[in-house]
């Protein structure tokens, strides 16, 4: 989605954005490009603002009105994930013996393809690791960018914030999206070690909903969120919310729509979206939580005793 122009355009002038318009650049881009193809009332509706406020947005953004701006989606949008567009992008892919090579053609660890026709394997082989070569040195490149934005994004304040919530709370409860749910389970796996009391969120509702009941304004739970921003995550925050658990939230240059109820918000720059996924920026985000968090709790005596009852188990 980030090589298509309109969703490009978007992302670029969110920050400079109103409030209104903001929610409704939040709402095209955490379905795009279907949240755009509906009617303009409709839009508005979901974004939770009134239609002359959406109207401004595509004024400012120098289309025609709302068709003008439908048009423009239409012609450039892109309904692929991230991965499918990394490897659309890779030169050569199909000449590694993926299914609709030419007949003939095998694969031979440590060699370059073989074919019935001879040399002309050896130069399309060639060619594809030309292309994987450019392929990994771009996702080097854009995960080192990207990281490097992320770690300056981490100000002290902000981690020291978030590392007195994580370190004062009775209990902590961490949840995600579809891949955003690993970090979350990185962090709960570590964060067991250092104090007791964190738990990853269950996945059936029923496991929720008796989480839910026994939480309290001593209660923390960490969520997880980023585009397309999960609607299940959404559900178990607000009920935890509603109880009075306090939420600690990381989120994407967009933020979710649970920004607003976070006492803690870690928004990641637009940067970190990654070569396919911001997972590795997570994680990273995770690890200075971990580090701001240890440094509070001085952890060594728990650490020790649970070395020893694991050699013990």
């Amino acid at each position: 989605m980030d090589n298509d122009p309109v969703a490009a355009r978007l992302g670029a002038v969110y920050p400079e954005l109103p409030p209104g318009e903001r929610a409704i650049v939040r709402v095209l881009l955490d379905d795009y490009p279907f949240a755009a193809l509906g009617s303009l009332r409709a839009l508005a509706e979901r974004a939770g603002v009134s239609p002359p406020t959406a109207s401004r947005l595509f004024d400012r953004l120098g289309y025609g009105g709302f068709a003008d701006f439908q048009a423009a989606v239409r012609d450039g949008a892109r309904d692929r994930s991230r991965l499918h567009e990394f490897v659309a992008h890779v030169p050569g892919a199909r000449a590694l013996g993926a299914p609709g090579d030419a007949p003939g053609t095998r694969v031979l660890a440590g060699s370059d393809p073989v074919t019935a026709a001879g040399t002309s394997g050896a130069r399309s082989g060639a060619e594809a690791g030309d292309g994987v070569i450019s392929a990994l040195a771009r996702a080097a490149e854009d995960l080192r960018t990207g990281l490097e934005g992320t770690l300056a994004s981490l100000s002290e304040p902000l981690l020291d914030a978030a590392s007195a919530v994580l370190a004062e709370a009775r209990s902590v409860w961490a949840l995600g999206g579809p891949l955003s749910e690993l970090a979350a389970e990185y962090l709960i796996r570590q964060l067991a070690s250092l104090r007791p009391g964190a738990h990853r969120v269950p996945d059936s509702a029923q496991a929720r909903a008796r989480v839910v009941l026994e939480l309290g304004g001593s209660d923390v739970v960490v969520a997880y969120d980023f585009r397309r921003y999960s609607p299940a995550a959404a559900r178990f925050v607000a009920a935890a919310r509603a109880r009075g658990a306090r939420l600690v939230l990381v989120t994407d240059a967009w933020e979710s729509p649970l920004a607003a109820q976070a006492e803690v918000l870690i928004r990641l720059p637009r940067e970190a979206a990654g070569p396919i996924a911001p997972l590795a920026h997570e994680i990273a985000v995770t690890e200075l939580l971990l580090v701001a968090t240890a440094a509070r709790l001085a952890p060594a005596r728990r650490l020790a005793d649970l070395d020893a009852l694991t050699q013990t188990l």
